[in-house]
């Protein structure tokens, strides 16, 4: 508690100061490479015969993917508070890349926790990562995936805490992280709502966004939660079939319980243990969820649904040989949902998709896929 107690206020703090949002405002700019495009998905809108479809392209941010908009907060955010070395947990390792990037960035030694499975599925990153200077720590126990990353960057941290900061990667774990994460990733949204007035006079009919935490579906919902009128869908991890017991739709097929210090919906078994979630993305294989996507299924807002592995590897094709731009595996799955679900819009609906990366990282993954296919 005296750890996230510090983090709390140090945070509420530099929030309201004038030299902070200016530094943060132009990393954002100038090594980001922020705002990010809405592109309006011309042959993919042809192709679903409905709404009109736009991605939200944070595939094209500095490393691919929108985990960078968070890593560049909390590196400032560390730094302010003194904490001269960085931690963090990574699953499809966009965010261990973009920890790995601020701290080369900003000259501070960096330890990644990933995965044995992991760091197999997303030997590119991994690369990456060890390129950049970072040291990617190999975590075995339980799955070897994104849970148990996160727990030994948890004890981590808390063995260390006076020179150590730990730039949690989703809008999960206790707080403050899960509203220090949704407020760096909020720049999304805020992006959206302005470049949505100027190239369709309005604001978007639908917003649509995967969900493994649930850090880009978030930083996009948040800006629009006040209006009504814009429906959000967050698209979970089906994996092999919600009736399989092999996914990672928190949402849809869990119930309340704690993890990683939140109370959030969780899959676990009839003894409180919690059940290995599986997901052909490694980004969306986790069996929790951010808090406040809880909070949003309960009072309706979101409408959380989920798509099969081999539903977001027919979209991952799709997408790529329509527009000519290839989708993160986790990004494929809300591109598969609606695929199928176009009919709930009517034509002429402007549906905003929140493109969360590029799929560079995923070509082992589909390689394997095509292998055991065939």
């Amino acid at each position: 508690m005296m750890a996230l107690n510090e983090l709390e206020q140090g945070y509420r703090k530099l929030r309201r100061e004038k030299s902070f949002t200016a530094e943060l405002k132009s990393t954002l700019a100038d090594f980001v490479g922020r705002p990010t495009p809405l592109y309006f998905a011309e042959r993919f809108t042809n192709h679903v015969r409905g709404p009109r479809i736009w991605f939200k392209r944070e595939d094209l941010t500095h490393t691919g993917a929108h985990k960078i908009n968070n890593t560049v907060g909390q590196i400032l955010l560390a730094r302010h508070m003194g904490k001269e070395r960085i931690i963090a947990e990574t699953g499809a390792g966009q965010h261990g890349l973009a920890t790995a990037t601020v701290c080369a960035r900003f000259g501070l030694p960096c330890i990644i926790y990933m995965g044995a499975e992991d760091i197999e599925r997303q030997a590119p990153n991994v690369q990456k990562m060890n390129l950049l200077g970072a040291e990617v720590r190999e975590v075995t126990s339980g799955s070897a995936t994104l849970k148990d990353a996160t727990s030994e960057a948890l004890r981590d941290w808390v063995t260390n805490v006076r020179d150590t900061f730990y730039i949690i990667g989703s809008v999960v774990g206790p707080h403050p992280y899960p509203m220090i994460v949704r407020d760096f990733q909020a720049v999304i949204g805020r992006e959206t709502r302005r470049q949505a007035r100027r190239a369709f006079g309005k604001l978007p009919s639908a917003l649509i966004a995967c969900i493994g935490g649930g850090s880009n579906a978030l930083g996009m919902f948040h800006p629009f939660v006040s209006d009504k009128k814009v429906a959000m869908y967050g698209i979970e991890a089906a994996g092999k079939g919600l009736r399989s017991g092999l996914h990672a739709a928190t949402l849809s097929k869990g119930k309340p319980g704690v993890l990683h210090g939140s109370f959030s919906y969780l899959i676990y078994d009839r003894d409180g243990q919690i059940i290995l979630p599986h997901s052909v993305s490694a980004g969306l294989d986790y069996p929790g969820v951010g808090p406040e996507h809880s909070y949003l299924k309960d009072i309706g807002r979101v409408m959380y649904h989920s798509a099969t592995d081999k539903q977001a590897i027919e979209a991952f094709e799709e997408v790529t040989r329509l527009e000519g731009i290839v989708p993160a595996m986790e990004t494929s799955h809300a591109l598969a949902w609606l695929v199928r679900n176009s009919d709930r819009f009517k034509k002429g609906d402007n549906v905003v998709v929140c493109f969360s990366g590029r799929g560079d990282k995923d070509m082992p993954i589909y390689d394997r896929w095509q292998r055991e296919k065939s």
